[in-house]
């Protein structure tokens, strides 16, 4: 091991062994990853496909690079087979042939002449434009064969995962948008007529041209994992796709919608009939009971009520017109709108016979409330004291004559309730006027 060349100490017979064992493994190894990716599918459809974008720049100097890694290849073969015949010279190598084959061995002994289209489109990184040759240790010729080998599968790599999740999931979509451009059309969603038609024509136009993006510039639809160095390290960009499969979900929910409309539009025609019919009736009850508040009950404002809107009867029939016509997506949002203002309309009505009838109701209470006492009064066996009776005749006449006061009414009421209270004991019913003084008041 004394003896030295440039290529450093002169390896022994044993070093060379095992150089050249280990030479041997690396060979083998290279030859077939070199061969799977001639023969990777990927590799192949970028070579019969019409590329664009970036994928067309970066397959340009993946050619040029795997056609430099056979180069390098046959370059490296040569010299491990001229390693290998120099060893089987003899059986105890001299030491010239050592020398020699520390020499080829670990030394820059390999020279690998360039094409110049390949180096020219190779990576900048990786080759030496204008070159007409390299030379390369053997360990050296390694290195770059390896560098080479991972960018060159990692652009084929990346290409054909992307080839092989989108295409295949657009055309999925791209099927499922025929059936529910099919369905849209038999319940009448047309382009320019609904917005889900528009919005069917739109998905198809995108989808259309994503397809055709993907399979000319695979390369344009890849997100790389962050901090990967693997070769294919990341995953297909879907972020177009899936938006427009989440549009086309809203347009078969819109359809669903319209379908069920068809399914049941007489039914909730009925419904709707029904109730604004039932409005109708209840403001023609507010009316009526409006005027009998006005003839019987005197000094009361009384809510005026309005008809019933004649804008409701007319959407009705443009709803039961487009059921004839089969117009169900213009049915369907008509028909939401209308019931919840029938509804609304039926809320109306009841609130105008509520308020209109106000006055009479107060009258009915001021009544029982009166009879009430009367019949206690009986219990207790004061249902002939004339004060009493007196008290009583004269809040009846207020309250069962037309038209009737009902303060006064309430105030008389109020006078028997205080003369019982005394006579029975009761606690005396607090009125605004303070204490009365029963013997002074005669009516």
């Amino acid at each position: 091991m004394g003896v030295t060349d440039p290529a450093g100490p002169v390896m022994d017979r044993d070093e060379v062994d095992r150089a050249l064992a280990r030479l041997g493994a690396e060979h083998e190894a290279i030859e077939t990853s070199l061969l799977a990716l001639q023969d990777h599918a990927g590799r192949r459809l970028l070579e019969g496909a019409e590329l664009t974008g970036v994928t067309q720049e970066r397959w340009t100097a993946t050619e040029a690079s795997i056609t430099l890694l056979w180069t390098y290849f046959d370059a490296y073969t040569a010299a491990l087979r001229g390693a290998r015949e120099i060893r089987a010279r003899r059986r105890w190598s001299s030491r010239e042939d050592l020398v020699e084959l520390t020499e080829l061995l670990r030394g820059e002994s390999v020279t690998v002449a360039g094409s110049a289209t390949a180096t020219a489109n190779a990576p900048t990184l990786l080759s030496a434009p204008g070159r007409l040759s390299e030379r390369f240790s053997l360990a050296g010729l390694v290195d770059r064969m390896n560098e080479l080998y991972a960018r060159s599968l990692d652009m084929v790599v990346t290409a054909d995962a992307v080839w092989s999740a989108l295409p295949a999931r657009i055309d999925l979509l791209a099927a499922e948008l025929q059936r529910t451009r099919k369905l849209a059309h038999s319940v009448g969603v047309r382009p320019g007529e609904h917005p889900a038609g528009d919005d069917l024509e739109r998905i198809t136009r995108t989808l259309t041209r994503l397809r055709e993006q993907v399979v000319s510039d695979p390369l344009a639809f890849w997100v790389p994992a962050e901090g990967s160095s693997a070769p294919g390290g990341g995953r297909p960009d879907t972020t177009v796709y899936d938006r427009e499969a989440r549009a086309l979900e809203d347009v078969r929910r819109e359809i669903d919608a319209v379908l069920t409309v068809r399914q049941d539009a007489e039914q909730r025609l009925v419904k709707l009939r029904d109730v604004l019919s039932r409005a109708d009736r209840t403001l023609a009850e507010a009316r009526s009971a409006r005027g009998e508040v006005l003839a019987k009950i005197a000094a009361t404002e009384v809510p005026v009520v309005s008809g019933p809107p004649t804008v409701l009867q007319e959407q009705l029939a443009a709803a039961a017109e487009y059921r004839r016509q089969a117009q169900w997506h213009r049915l369907s949002p008509l028909l939401e709108s209308l019931e919840q203002k029938a509804e609304d309309e039926l809320l109306r009505a009841r609130e105008s016979l509520t308020a209109v009838t106000a006055p009479l109701a107060v009258r009915a209470e001021l009544r029982g409330r009166l009879d009430a006492y009367k019949a206690k009064v009986a219990r207790h066996g004061l249902a002939e004291d004339p004060f009493l009776v007196e008290r009583y005749d004269a809040a009846r006449r207020m309250l069962w004559s037309a038209p009737c006061d009902l303060r006064v009414a309430e105030q008389a009421v109020l006078r028997y309730q205080h003369a019982a209270a005394e006579l029975i004991g009761a606690p005396r019913v607090p009125q605004q006027g303070g204490p009365e003084d029963r013997r002074g008041e005669q009516t």
